[in-house]
């Protein structure tokens, strides 16, 4: 990979990762907050208070002796997702796509049974996925049915899309697509391929995996430019509206396109990457700064925020 000089990044407004602390995350996301966000339970409560879309809970696991009657609350689901209320990078996430009888089959085509289940929920609840370590609660939700428009786009996982929202408006996206690298996850450190989108339409404008530029998927070979997001002034308007109940003036908002119910959010980031900007061939730093001179003088529905996002950060 080639090098880049500190100060051809600079002339390019990449954002550094000692500037998003300093100037973004310390100064605009007070502290009282990051309970609301580390914790997936209390964001999805969160968002539903606030009206806004997520996938639906099913049920909590608290305590560890839940495990042991797992398997009754099992007994009619189909297809799930279990995730630990505290987990990072997708660390503990357990798919389960659809069940032969007592067998359980994994989006990766692995076969599980309860008792793997118990064990897997039973680590998440001692805190083996969580941030710290610390003992945990265990979320299970109803399977995301991924929206046909990425057929072929993304390798035994859901695709999701990450919008920076800074102080209410969007100021960049991507889509992030599984791979066997990944092990089905989407995440951008693991294999997972990015893809920079348009913050006016949504289209593609460049994608890479580990850093390098790629224009198709590497698993399923099928192009990446030609990836549209259906529903996009929606999407950004669900990111965007995300500001008021968390109070968070730099976020992540990770969002999914559900077959039937559209738009969900999946969860949100108090300290989202810089890989974004790398996949948008473009940095963060002027669209920051242009939002920091306009919110200072004005006032702005999460409506108005979206369309001004979408005319000034439109790809060149």
């Amino acid at each position: 990979m080639k090098w880049i000089s500190p100060g051809a990044l600079s002339r390019l407004g990449m954002l550094g990762i000692n500037a998003r602390n300093r100037n973004y995350i310390a100064r605009y996301n007070p502290r009282r907050a990051f309970p609301l966000v580390d914790n997936k339970l209390k964001t999805k409560l969160l968002m539903e208070t606030a009206g806004l879309s997520t996938p639906r809970l099913l049920f909590v696991v608290e305590h560890q002796y839940e495990v042991r009657t797992l398997e009754a609350k099992f007994a009619d689901l189909d297809a799930f997702c279990i995730k630990p209320g505290k987990g990072s990078g997708g660390k503990g996430i357990l798919v389960v796509e659809h069940r032969r009888g007592d067998i359980f089959v994994k989006s990766s085509g692995a076969e599980i049974d309860i008792e793997h289940i118990r064990r897997h929920v039973s680590n998440a609840l001692a805190g083996l996925y969580s941030l710290g370590g610390n003992p945990d609660r265990v979320l299970v939700e109803e399977l995301i049915e991924f929206d046909p428009v990425f057929a072929g786009l993304s390798h035994e996982g859901v695709p999701d899309i990450r919008i920076v929202v800074f102080r209410g408006y969007p100021v960049m996206a991507m889509v992030r697509l599984a791979t066997h690298a990944s092990d089905g996850k989407a995440n951008l450190h693991q294999g997972a391929v990015g893809v920079g989108l348009d913050l006016a339409t949504g289209r593609a404008v460049r994608a890479l995996q580990y850093t390098r530029p790629i224009e198709v998927h590497p698993d399923t070979g099928v192009r990446l430019d030609n990836i549209e997001i259906a529903d996009w002034r929606n999407m950004l308007l669900l990111a965007a509206r995300c500001y008021e109940p968390t109070g968070l003036g730099y976020l992540g908002a990770d969002l999914v396109l559900d077959r039937s119910r559209g738009a969900l959010l999946l969860e949100l980031n108090a300290r989202p990457g810089l890989a974004i900007q790398v996949a948008n061939g473009c940095g963060l730093l002027p669209r920051l700064r242009a939002i920091e001179a306009r919110a200072d003088t004005r006032k702005e529905e999460a409506a108005e925020r979206v369309d001004f996002a979408m005319s000034a950060f439109a790809a060149a």
